[in-house]
C-alpha cells in the first residue's frame, strides 16, 4: 500500500512538472532587454555570409534593428527590403515609407529565397 502511494505521488509530481514545461508562459518581448543593437544591413549580411553562425548568435533573441522603412501595412514593416518585422497588433502610429525607424523584436529566422531576416512580436522604439 505504501509503495502505491509513493508511486502515485511521484507520478503526480512528474505530471505537474511536465505540464509546466510544455505550457510555459509566453515571452514578453516588448519588456525584455535587447541583446543586440544592429542595422538591417549588418544583420542581413551576417546571415548571408555565415548562416549557421548567425543563427546560433541571433535566433530566438531579442534585438533592436535600425533601418529605413521600405514597405508597411497594418501588421508588418519591412526595413531596407532586408528585415521583415511582424507586429502582434495593428500599427497605430502612422509610419511613412522612407522614414528611419528602430524596431525591437525576436529573430525567428532567415528566408533564403527573399533574403530577409524575419522578426516577430515587434514594437516600434522611435
Amino acid at each position: 500500500m505504501r509503495k502505491r502511494i509513493i508511486i502515485l505521488i511521484i507520478l503526480i509530481i512528474g505530471i505537474i512538472i511536465g505540464y509546466n514545461y510544455i505550457y510555459q508562459d509566453h515571452r514578453d518581448i516588448e519588456n525584455e532587454v535587447t541583446k543586440y543593437e544592429i542595422t538591417s544591413e549588418d544583420i542581413t549580411s551576417s546571415f548571408s555570409k555565415n548562416p549557421t553562425e548567425a543563427e546560433t548568435k541571433y535566433l530566438n533573441t531579442t534585438i533592436e534593428v535600425a533601418g529605413k522603412i521600405s514597405e508597411s501595412d497594418n501588421t508588418s514593416i519591412t526595413l531596407d527590403d532586408k528585415v521583415f518585422c511582424q507586429f502582434t497588433n495593428n500599427i497605430q502610429n502612422a509610419v511613412k515609407v522612407d522614414s528611419k525607424i528602430r524596431i525591437k523584436g525576436r529573430v525567428i529566422g532567415y528566408d533564403d529565397l527573399l533574403e530577409q531576416v524575419k522578426l516577430d512580436q515587434c514594437s516600434i522604439l522611435n
